[in-house]
């Protein structure tokens, strides 16, 4: 069957959804519409394994309005999606697809809003109604919403509806469901939870299964960047300057972020916009509207409220941070690239998740390209290039003659020539994004690391024959206080700051291998750590900027040992709050037995004494037996 449909028309469908069909340019159903709109206009129970983007709302759609008595005044059909906003954003597919179905009546009930007006609406009348499990059953116990005439229910998304707690409202709910009603699940993934649903209230079910032909992942070009040399916001803000937008999405994990992150931007000129669960419904329902209608061009959002969100204008997607899973990945980019338009994610990726990105791609069946981020030079051309633009399409406008009238006033009264007068208001036009820089771009210096730090690892690899002989011999490199400078950085744990994150960001911001990272010692409100004392200038200054978790760290050289129980020790065998010496190696002191000392948690690289062969700790054997290097484990 799937094979076979290829036209709209060679389905039996009415001449009003057909016509509809036509009007929007859609000819040719997706794999999911041809597979499913024959099985479902015979009220077959189906079972849709299908991800967003497949065309999935009109092969549920396309059969309910074919099957609609319109003088019926109770719903005939009611579809349960996980958020309001896909409620919205369904209700408003299936007014479109039934446009010329006179007399259609469609409603969307969710929290949030105004539960008097939604009873109303139902004894107004509804043919099909469209809502989140926890409204729908609400409306139900009230005895507003009546099913004794509804022919079929669709679960839309089920996955993520019960990912989100709604299992018991979706059970409660389809236990009150006629027993001749059709039941209709689409779902992503199969989990075990969608699988009970479908084994205890589906009967013998058409299986539908196109999740492996997701035309908005084929359709979305897709790129990563690998966070270096400049902090994430600024490489936000290059990114929405120089690639080509017209709406985007950034998402982030966090409410917080997206408030953040959203008033960082508007700040710097940007057209931006928070949404999170937390907005009330109308505000959320206004944002979108104004970025349907270019009021603002930037949607900082949260995966949830992002879910059903169709605006045309949406080219970009920008994922700030990753998603936690795949399918938070494939629900994110799905927002671009919609219903055969072209669209562009780009990933803001760190270095240790780049297998998260690997898998994304595994799955996905995609390639992602890695990208450098563009110069703050070119920032600055595209800054003056737009605004060139602008000016053109000002300068036939007849409104000019009066402000010419005031430039030639302005010239007078601060004594200052055309020209100087143009730079002044230049200036102030250019507020917080300048036409220009001065002074290096750290992402020069982070492209040069990056190059270097290939060289040393292609030289390490030819290396590594040498250093296994030396090895043999008994050659070891060593290192001792002297080697290092103590510094103390103004983050702890109360920022949330963890070990891994100091080493991160001093790997990757200042360009130090971990070879060159030495003891760290982690506190409530400051960290400890040890850095070479011949750094290089341009190193030292990268220090001085480096930021953790978005706070300064303010780093500064502090006198005396703050690690000096980090250094040497009792290595003997006894065990009075000391581990074992022959178990030396990273572990280091334990102090009554539970690794910490005045609340605060330490790692250390270099444990067992002045001489550390390659940061992997010397053991002292007093039974003569040979030597087993352990690696360095990192701890906070």
């Amino acid at each position: 069957m799937q094979e076979s449909v290829t036209e709209f028309r060679q389905l039996d469908l009415a001449d009003t959804l057909l016509s509809a069909l036509d009007s929007m340019g859609f000819v040719a159903p997706t794999p999911i519409q041809a597979a499913s709109i024959p099985l479902l206009l015979t009220g077959t129970d189906a079972l849709g394994k299908a991800q967003t983007g497949t065309g999935k709302t009109a092969a549920f759609s396309l059969p309910l309005l074919n099957k609609l008595d319109l003088n019926q005044h109770k719903p005939q059909a009611i579809v349960m999606a996980p958020t309001r906003e896909l409620a919205i954003q369904v209700a408003a597919e299936i007014k479109t697809l039934g446009q010329n179905v006179k007399g259609l009546k469609v409603l969307e009930i969710y929290g949030g809003a105004s539960i008097v007006d939604q009873m109303r609406a139902l004894k107004s009348g509804a043919h099909i109604v469209v809502g989140t499990p926890g409204r729908v059953k609400d409306l139900i116990t009230r005895d507003r919403l009546h099913l004794d005439e509804v022919h079929t229910f669709v679960l839309d998304e089920a996955d993520e509806m019960l990912k989100m707690g709604f299992v018991d409202d979706v059970t409660w709910i389809m236990e009150q469901a006629p027993e001749t009603a059709q039941r209709v699940l689409f779902s992503a993934t199969m989990p075990p939870m969608v699988k009970e649903i479908v084994d205890r209230f589906l009967r013998e079910p058409a299986r539908i299964d196109v999740a492996g032909e997701n035309r908005t992942v084929a359709q979305v070009e897709q790129q990563f960047w690998v966070v270096k040399g400049v902090e994430k916001d600024e490489a936000m803000m290059r990114l929405l300057e120089t690639e080509n937008t017209d709406a985007s999405i950034v998402f982030v994990r966090t409410r917080q972020d997206t408030e953040r992150l959203a008033d960082w931007l508007s700040a710097r000129g940007f057209k931006a916009a928070a949404l999170h669960g937390d907005i009330p419904q109308s505000l959320r329902e206004r944002t979108v509207e104004h970025i349907k209608r270019g009021v603002i061009d930037i949607l900082v959002a949260t995966d949830v409220v992002a879910r059903g969100l169709d605006v045309p204008r949406i080219t970009h997607v920008f994922n700030y941070d990753i998603p936690f899973d795949v399918e938070s990945y494939i629900h994110r980019i799905g927002r671009t690239g919609r219903a055969g338009r072209e669209g562009k994610a780009i990933l803001l990726v760190r270095t240790n998740q780049i297998r998260m990105l690997r898998t994304i791609e595994r799955v996905t069946k995609s390639r992602m390209e890695e990208i450098q981020l563009p110069l703050r030079d070119a920032v600055a051309e595209a800054r003056l290039n737009r605004l060139g633009q602008e000016l053109e399409a000002q300068k036939e406008e007849s409104s000019l003659e009066a402000f010419v009238e005031l430039v030639e006033k302005l010239q007078e009264t601060i004594e200052v020539d055309a020209a100087t007068l143009a730079a002044m208001l230049l200036k102030r036009q250019q507020g917080n994004r300048p036409l220009f820089y001065k002074g290096p771009d750290p992402m020069v210096a982070a492209i040069e690391r990056e190059a270097q730090r290939r060289d040393r690892r292609r030289d390490d690899r030819g290396e590594r024959g040498e250093r296994g002989d030396r090895r043999e011999r008994g050659e070891r490199r060593t290192y001792n206080n002297a080697d290092w400078d103590t510094y103390q950085l103004q983050v702890g744990r109360e920022q949330g700051v963890q070990v891994k994150d100091i080493v991160g960001a001093i790997a990757n911001e200042l360009g130090l291998s971990k070879e060159f990272i030495g003891a760290i010692k982690l506190a409530p409100e400051h960290t400890y750590v040890q850095l070479p004392k011949k750094m290089t200038a341009e190193v030292a200054a990268q220090l001085k900027k480096l930021r953790i978790r978005q706070n300064e760290v303010k780093a500064v050289v502090v006198e005396g040992e703050v690690l000096r129980e980090h250094r040497g020790g009792n290595r003997g065998g006894n065990r009075d709050g000391n581990r074992d010496g022959n178990r030396g190696g990273f572990r280091g002191n334990r102090e009554g037995g539970n690794g910490r000392r005045d609340g605060e948690r330490r790692f250390d690289r270099n444990r067992g004494g002045d001489n550390r062969g390659s940061f992997r700790g010397e053991r002292n054997h007093s039974n003569g037996a040979p030597r087993r290097e352990r690696k360095p484990r990192f701890e906070d």
